[in-house]
């Protein structure tokens, strides 16, 4: 039976590089096991190939890429606030290790797994909570006083993500329950391998990790955690609502004799409502005017399709405009401010995308909230007149 010694740390703590270079000379373990993958190894050891502006814009993933990047951020702020940067501790984990010519192991799920499945497990309505409480970290942790011991009770991101457990519980179980069991079944399986193991995690899945340790039958398979996950196309059922509210609205408001002035009335304020919201978001984002102008000429069409989104041509003019560089992720990943970010021309793009895209669909929302007080007439007369007079119409016919 192998002898396995975990150590909780905080990431962004001087404290645990030290417990974990003392831990490595007390234990004399035969292997290190470190909360990494594959990727964020590489990047620890310089090694990693940054992926290319094209491929970033192409993915069409803005929303997703923000939160990425916002969360990073947040980690790294208090990095930098307290002198040590993000990780600092599994570098000196993987440094003492290898000056020792002790084996690692990288025991992490993928993160590019561990994002998609947090992504795609969510509602829509827990990313809209999500994104306000990330909004809401990034504007308060200046004025914070940290106390990053005090950190190593949880992991840094699972703090952020605790937060959001009792609203977004699928959130949660991707980002911290699912890696405490990924975490437990490698350190499994290097105990059939190894007499004395020396873990180095994140304090806030040491509780969960030791859980699954001491009940190993409750640990759910290991297919099971690194699946996609079948989440439902949202997007595509909310588009195709969309899109039949508003024919059966113009088509409700031609049949009901009010008059082909309404009808006209209410396609020029789809026009308008979705353009301006969407030309308005952008400019927010500091999106430059023709991006803004590209937004409010095509929003009114995206708004129909389910497969296309105004901030995808918001995105594409800014891009021509701001030309990101293959620098700007690594200026993304090192920026100490948000200020920062946005002077980054990637991260630019990636904002005036996703306001875009926001506007566009507040733009929707409002559209059928005020179109019949806008229009001045009563909505219910409009809707019982007009489809008795489509059934009267489709009757004559048949």
């Amino acid at each position: 039976m192998a002898e396995i010694r975990i150590i909780g740390t905080a990431h962004v703590s001087k404290e645990s590089v030290r417990e974990v270079q003392e831990a490595i000379a007390e234990f004399s373990p035969d292997v290190v096991a470190v909360e990494l993958d594959a990727t964020r190894y590489a990047a620890l050891k310089k090694q990693v190939q940054e992926a290319s502006v094209e491929s970033v814009l192409e993915a069409k993933t803005f929303t997703q890429l923000l939160v990425q990047w916002i969360l990073a951020y947040l980690q790294r702020k208090i990095g930098l606030d307290v002198g040590v940067e993000p990780g600092a501790e599994m570098k000196a984990a993987v440094e003492e290790a290898e000056a020792r010519r002790i084996s690692i192991a990288l025991i992490d799920r993928d993160i590019r797994i561990t994002l998609r499945r947090f992504w795609h497990s969510l509602s829509f309505f827990e990313k809209i909570k999500m994104l306000y409480a990330l909004v809401a970290s990034v504007a308060s942790i200046d004025e914070q006083e940290i106390d990053v011991e005090e950190l190593k009770k949880q992991d840094v991101i699972a703090v952020a993500m605790e937060e959001f457990r009792n609203f977004s519980p699928n959130g949660a179980r991707a980002l911290i329950d699912e890696r405490d069991a990924y975490l437990a079944h490698q350190i499994r399986r290097l105990s059939l391998s190894h007499e004395r193991i020396l873990v180095v995690i994140g304090a806030g899945h040491k509780e969960g990790i030791n859980r699954y340790l001491a009940s190993p039958e409750t640990l759910p398979a290991i297919e099971s955690l690194t699946g996609e996950v079948k989440s439902r196309p949202w997007g595509l059922i909310f588009g195709g609502i969309v899109t039949f509210l508003f024919v059966f609205l113009l088509v409700a408001i031609l049949f009901s004799g009010v008059g082909t002035d309404v009808l006209i009335t209410a396609l020029l304020y789809w026009v308008l409502i979705h353009g301006v919201l969407t030309a308005v978001f952008t400019l927010l984002a500091k999106g430059h005017p023709l991006s803004a102008l590209t937004g409010f000429a095509v929003s009114w069409f995206t708004a129909l399709n389910p497969l296309i989104a105004a901030g995808w041509f918001s995105a594409i003019v800014e891009a021509k405009i701001r030309k990101p560089g293959p620098g700007d992720l690594g200026r993304i990943s090192r920026a100490e401010s948000i200020g920062e970010m946005m002077e980054i021309p990637l991260f630019r793009v990636v904002v005036v995308a996703a306001m875009a895209n926001i506007g566009s669909t507040l733009g929707t929302i409002l559209y059928f909230v005020f179109i019949f007080p806008i229009l001045g007439i009563d909505v219910g007369v409009v809707m019982t007149q007009g489809i008795a007079n489509m059934w009267a119409a489709i009757q004559a016919i048949f």
